[in-house]
């Protein structure tokens, strides 16, 4: 599991803003911050999901598959 920030900004008229600095693309909005808390989410979810398949897709037959686990990375660690 990994953990993503997320900015809330409130804009002009009420709405408010979602952003994921550390996905491109992840960005939505709501007219309360349940609503942009559970649109964020889904965003996350569904741009996740594509990354996976748009990278399954490219891949040749030849490649090989490998998951890691970075330790102890946190926001601390890119100051």
């Amino acid at each position: 599991m990994r953990e993503y920030e997320v900015l809330y900004d409130t804009i002009e008229d009420g709405w408010i803003i979602a952003t994921v600095p550390d996905l491109p693309g992840a960005v939505t909005q709501g007219q309360t911050m349940e609503e942009a808390r559970s649109n964020i989410l889904e965003v996350i979810e569904l741009l996740l999901a594509s990354y996976r398949e748009d990278a399954a897709r490219q891949a040749s037959s030849h490649v090989v598959r490998e998951v890691v686990t970075i330790a102890g990375f946190s926001d601390a660690n890119r100051k």
